[in-house]
């Protein structure tokens, strides 16, 4: 057993369990697979509606059929965790978390540990795919600022064979340091934002350095979170010297689709149900562009069922069992620039409003504009004026995470302002 299967075992995660449902799923004939996917939908919503009111609340309708149900929207589900759980489950038997991913929507969000289990068998199984599971990660995800936070995230390195860099510190001096690390530790693989990692590669392109040629036991790069759009996969592969590979995911859900040996973005279909919907939640024909609505088929604790997700995408059959995601549409971000040169991710935005978001469901929609190098105005949506104390810390989050002597303004508004995609871009700078 390695040291990722036992901190799941010691944490009562049933991953040896979760493994076998994965393959008998993935071993089931092409002829059965329609079947399955029909049954675990019923089973699903069957499960919801006997045992979660708040889900119960919301479909009504005791004579439902599956386009009958509602298509669901983060701020549907913007309560407190506890009003959503099901009845078998309370805060402490479940795998929980927050998020405000890359629209802005912050809330909570849990799973029971059967299918957070499922979820990270399916990980595992993705990696594979290029013999990557386990093996030693350069990671450029953000680390919580939060000293105990922190510190559970270390000691996750240290039992995930990874090592963390500070992607909040894009400046020249650190980039410079992280081609240091790279000389003096043998990765296998990076795997982060794609941003960060484009400003990386930007770096290492100016100085002539190949990434491979300093570490040459790097095989991969797996990027995540953010578009990863033709010319920066083609920035990436020339910089770090190996193939890129494309990973789109929803911390809520699952991992929704990663790109095969063949360069094909196969979609999760074992563990989800993804439909492409129009604006008036009917489905589209397969490679039209739509609402991603998706169906956690296995989480019990928290209802996802035809949940839209806010991207926009189109989907291709191969087969009964497999399709392809031939495009996704949002998740880029801009970069900040701020007074002293130093340069950051505007997902650093999603780290400050998730260090001081509240399970309360108050605070609806949030978003960033960089007026100025040194202000930033936040625009929120919320049944509530943000009190002083709230406002202080966010003041203090920004500076922690970025640097001192900035200004930050408040505006609370009853919308926010969305692309014509219809996603809201959590950040944008206003600075050329």
């Amino acid at each position: 057993m390695n040291l990722i299967d036992y901190s799941l075992k010691f944490n009562n995660y049933p991953i040896g369990k979760a493994r076998k449902k994965l393959k008998e799923i993935q071993n089931l004939p092409s002829k059965d697979f329609y079947s399955y996917v029909e049954n675990q939908k019923n089973k699903i919503v069957d499960y919801h509606l006997k045992n979660n009111l708040f889900y119960k609340d919301l479909v009504k309708d005791e004579n439902w059929t599956w386009d009958s149900l509602p298509v669901l929207e983060k701020k549907n589900l913007q309560v407190s965790l506890k009003e959503r759980l099901s009845k078998d489950y309370t805060l402490k038997n479940i795998f929980k978390s927050k998020t405000s991913g890359s629209t802005g929507n912050p809330f909570y969000f849990a799973k029971d540990k059967f299918s957070h289990a499922l979820t990270l068998a399916l990980i595992s199984n993705r990696f594979n795919w290029h013999e990557l599971y386990g093996k030693k990660q350069a990671r450029f995800f953000g680390l919580p600022k939060d000293t105990l936070a922190k510190y559970k995230e270390l000691l996750k390195n240290v039992f995930s064979n990874r090592h963390s860099f500070d992607i909040f510190n894009l400046s020249t001096p650190a980039l410079k340091g992280w081609v240091k690390k790279f000389k003096s530790k043998k990765f296998v693989y990076l795997n982060g934002y794609t941003s960060v990692l484009v400003v990386f590669a930007k770096y290492l392109i100016s100085q002539n350095i190949v990434l491979k040629d300093i570490c040459i036991t790097l095989k991969a790069c797996v990027v995540t979170s953010e578009m990863l759009f033709t010319f920066d996969k083609i920035l990436l592969q020339k910089a770090f010297g190996v193939p890129i590979i494309n990973e789109y995911g929803a911390s809520e859900l699952d991992l929704i689709a990663f790109e095969d040996i063949n360069n094909n973005w196969i979609l999760n279909t074992e563990t989800l149900f993804v439909e492409i919907l129009d604006d008036d939640n009917t489905i589209v024909e397969n490679g039209k562009v739509g609402n991603i609505v998706i169906t956690s088929l296995f989480n019990k604790a928290n209802p996802f069922i035809r949940y839209k997700i806010g991207d926009k995408g189109a989907i291709k059959k191969i087969n009964s069992k497999q399709y392809i995601l031939e495009k996704l549409e949002g998740r880029s971000e801009d970069v900040v620039r701020l007074p002293s040169g130093k340069i950051a991710p505007g997902l650093t935005f999603y780290y400050i409003t998730k260090s001081i978001m509240e399970d309360s469901g108050d605070i609806k929609e949030i978003k960033i504009i960089q007026v100025a190098l040194h202000l930033f105005t936040i625009e929120y949506v919320s049944e509530k004026v943000l009190k002083e104390y709230q406002k202080e810390k966010i003041k203090k989050a920004v500076i922690d995470y970025l640097e001192p002597n900035l200004e930050v303004e408040f505006i609370k508004l009853e919308c926010l302002q969305r692309s014509k995609s219809g996603k809201l871009k959590q950040f944008t700078s206003l600075i050329k």
